[in-house]
């Protein structure tokens, strides 16, 4: 005989699942918001560009969009027709700008290019400017050749102090301070090995080195042990330029690393040479101080000839290696594009699109372009088939072997000398023969 307590048939199951479900999300929201905090806030890679930003409700974020919207997708927002919101260039100047930062009424912090150390302690003064900085945010600005990376480890392992007493990081300051360092921070070994791996690089000199990166290379390795390390970019590097010659900001498995592409995602990767420049370049990706420019080939048919993406990024809580437009309160991710060629083949139709990031969220231009219902030929991950088979049967299947996403170009001002830096890579080899191929 049923309980008196029990609830009515058919709606006990519905209940208890649905009360399991709102919990498990909150649970699981908290485990991803934890593992996305990044202990080395100057590492400023491919997913964690802009670590640190708030988080953005989409309904908010799209009633304040002022450009026009596409009503089929009210993430498309439809831009000028170069796809970005910034004033139109003439054709001579380039297609995108960075964003601009806002005016700031903070003054500089004085950077301490002649701090010389006296009998291994280095002493400086925390200027009034730098009231209200946290300690480990004020020491990355004012020292040039120590990275945000190194400043943590000097403070964790204790050779920070302030007026006398061992500092914390996120100290908050007044003006005025009495700060001293001892000594050089404890860097932990490197756990990767040097391989003999052929290396394209683009462009060289002693301070920073770009490379075009070929599909199937990882950047770099996890945290585990040496002997799973293995075919990274990151021990091609080792073996061509020294350990030496890159910078270590802290991190063991990622020396002169300053962001990240995906695995199979070929293209331009630029490496810093020592602390002070991977410093720099870390705030230009932050502050988007530089233009990258993405080839990918996409199913379908894009509708509009230009536009921008507007639509924040989370990971998502049932496949943890994808990431997911679908959840609120994602970081916010702007993707521009523009359309090179629509063509029709007996393989379907496909879009060749040109895209520029504004920001850096891992997957990003994979994930925004399924948002849009186009996915990237040969990224099964993200919606697309697995084998491409033709209308006419006497034609063979064919099997991407890598998804057709190439960081094609990477403008930036050198951090050092401040030259203008045009870099270009060619579509790689089996990317020009599946276009080909698709194209009859």
């Amino acid at each position: 005989m049923p309980s008196k307590n029990m609830l009515p048939k058919g709606k006990r199951r519905k209940s208890v699942k649905a009360e399991y479900r709102k919990v498990r999300t909150q649970v699981e929201d908290e485990k991803v918001r934890r593992a996305e905090e990044n202990p080395f806030a100057d590492m400023v890679a491919e997913d964690d560009a802009g670590a640190g930003e708030d988080y953005y409700d989409v309904d908010e974020m799209m009633e304040a969009a002022k450009a026009p919207v596409d009503p089929s997708n009210p993430y498309l927002i439809i831009t000028n027709p170069i796809g970005t919101r910034n004033e139109i260039q003439s054709e001579d100047g380039r297609r995108y700008e960075g964003l601009k930062l806002l005016e700031s009424d903070r003054e500089a912090i004085p950077v301490l290019d002649e701090l010389e150390a006296e009998d291994g302690v280095r002493s400086l003064k925390a200027p009034a400017v730098a009231e209200g900085m946290r300690l480990d945010a004020y020491l990355a600005k004012a020292l040039p050749d120590v990275s945000r990376g190194r400043v943590q480890l000097l403070i964790e392992n204790g050779q920070v102090q302030m007026d006398g007493v061992i500092a914390k990081a996120k100290t908050k300051l007044k003006g005025g301070e009495q700060i001293e360092i001892e000594g050089e921070p404890q860097l932990e070994p490197l756990r990767a090995e040097p391989e003999n791996i052929p290396l394209r690089v683009v462009f060289e000199d002693d301070d920073l080195a770009v490379i075009d990166k070929p599909a199937a290379m990882t950047v770099h390795a996890g945290s585990g042990s040496v002997e799973h390390n293995r075919g990274t970019l990151v021990n091609a590097l080792l073996y061509h330029f020294g350990e030496q010659a890159l910078a270590n900001s802290g991190d063991p498995v990622r020396p002169g690393i300053v962001h990240r592409l995906d695995k199979e995602t070929s293209g331009l990767i630029v490496v810093a040479k020592n602390d002070s420049t991977h410093r720099k370049l870390s705030e230009m990706f932050a502050t988007r101080d530089l233009r990258k420019v993405y080839l990918a080939l996409a199913h379908g048919h894009l509708r509009e000839d230009a536009g921008t993406v507007d639509l924040p990024i989370s990971r998502d809580l049932h496949r943890r290696i994808r990431m997911t437009t679908k959840r609120p309160g994602g970081r916010t991710a702007r993707t521009n594009y523009r359309v090179l060629k629509r063509f029709e083949s007996e393989y379907g139709k496909f879009t060749f699109v040109e895209l520029h990031i504004e920001t850096g969220r891992t997957h990003q231009i994979r994930v925004h372009l399924q948002a849009l219902g186009h996915p990237v030929v040969g990224d099964p991950t993200y919606g697309a088939p697995h084998a491409l088979k033709p209308a006419n049967p006497s034609l063979p299947v064919i099997e991407p072997e890598r998804h057709f996403l190439h960081a094609a170009e990477l403008d930036f001002v050198h951090p050092q000398t401040g030259e203008e830096m045009e870099l270009r890579a060619e579509l790689p080899v089996e990317l020009t023969a599946l276009l080909e191929e698709l194209q009859g």
